[in-house]
């Protein structure tokens, strides 16, 4: 891993302190060249004659996703958003009123918001795993509630948006394994900062997102859907002609593969920008990328710790989202101090973390996401720029 080919390649991270990644990250420059050649291409050539010159480059959309997460190609759809791919896998589920999700207190907002529509319109019931004393998820209460309940569906954020825990999407794959109960995963803030592999994991759904971590441009995404749901026949509630064949004037054949899940009209600038950015990440090799990352976060924890600030990540396994606040729970020093140093960052708040801030008793608090483009000098500056 090159860290000054990186650098040379993201020109956005040279005249700021980018921290930012696991809002929206900074794009190599290849991706968003490959973007406007394409635009470029639609205006000569119109929207299907563009398509059509560059077919060959949209075909290694699925096989970089799909090599992002040790997938098969076959098994990826490209989508608008991971919230996109995780509305698509919902509605591929026939709920029934009665039927039960399992999930965690540490989930996206979006994702508790889609459960609880799914409750108020089919009477689905939400029942949330326990978390340890160290907030690991307590597999022993998973099991005990997927032998209670039998679950339609057990669905867990890999990383939450408000927190750096990485929750043990494995062990609780093991347990839906055993008791043959549909898995979704939302590794919307996983995929492009570590090793992400779903015959590990062993989901049904996994959805991700490209303008985070990715360094892909916003309005992409990808969803991973297994054999065992494809050969079930599952799909949309809404298909369109990218995902069946009207065989009958009344009736249609499903595709095969998981671009069941896709729609026809999408853009192809952005799915080729994607692919760019899924290209430049497998490059350098998830192992890599995950290996420099930690180094990154740990320094970053360390050093915002001994300068007082109270670090908020709880978890034995952390990654590159760094949450803190004043001792006090106050981020408003440390907001002004950071925006006047010229550091990108995101507030978390407490509506889109209600249970985990409830719990910490907490409005809000600053969050910073290193990549694999920054540096350890740059850590360094803002640690010293919080010192007082």
């Amino acid at each position: 891993m090159d860290l000054h080919i990186i650098r040379q390649d993201t020109i956005g991270c040279t005249d700021k302190l980018f921290l930012n990644s696991a809002g929206g990250s900074l794009m190599p420059e290849i991706v968003v060249k490959t973007m406007i050649d394409h635009i470029y291409l639609e205006q000569q050539y119109g929207a299907y004659g563009a398509a059509d010159r560059n077919e060959e480059k949209i075909r290694q959309f699925y096989e970089e996703a799909a090599q992002l997460i040790n997938a098969k190609p076959e098994n990826m759809a490209f989508t608008v958003s991971s919230t996109d791919a995780y509305a698509k896998a919902l509605s591929s589920i026939q709920f029934e009123n009665g039927d039960v999700i399992i999930t965690t207190n540490d989930d996206y907002v979006s994702n508790q918001i889609a459960f609880f529509s799914l409750q108020k319109k089919s009477g689905v019931k939400v029942i949330r795993v326990k978390n340890l004393p160290d907030h690991e998820l307590d597999l022993e209460d998973l099991e005990n509630l997927v032998k209670k309940h039998h679950p339609k569906l057990v669905a867990v954020t890999h990383i939450p948006t408000n927190s750096g825990l990485i929750q043990n999407v494995e062990g609780a794959g093991e347990i839906c394994r055993r008791y043959d109960v549909l898995y979704l995963v939302d590794a919307c803030q996983s995929v492009g900062q570590l090793v992400v592999d779903v015959n590990k994991i062993g989901c049904d759904f996994l959805t991700a997102t490209g303008r985070k971590f990715m360094r892909g441009p916003r309005g992409t995404g990808f969803l991973y859907v297994s054999d065992r749901v494809l050969e079930k026949d599952m799909a949309p509630v809404f298909l369109d002609m990218n995902g069946a064949e009207w065989t009958e004037f009344n009736d249609y054949k499903l595709l095969k593969t998981a671009k069941r899940f896709e729609h026809w009209e999408t853009s192809i600038s952005s799915i080729l920008g994607f692919t760019e950015a899924a290209k430049y990440a497998n490059g350098i090799g998830l192992q890599n990328i995950e290996r420099y990352n930690r180094k990154l976060a740990e320094k970053l924890r360390t050093g915002l710790q001994s300068n007082g600030l109270r670090i908020l990540d709880e978890g034995r396994n952390l990654g590159s989202i760094v949450t803190f606040c004043a001792p006090d729970g106050s981020i408003d020093g440390i907001y002004k101090t950071l925006k006047e140093n010229n550091v990108y960052f995101s507030v978390s708040n407490k509506s889109n973390a209600l249970i985990d801030f409830t719990l910490k008793n907490l409005d809000r608090a600053i969050r910073l996401s290193p990549h694999y483009f920054n540096t350890s000098e740059e850590i360094e500056e803002v640690v010293r720029m919080l010192e007082r």
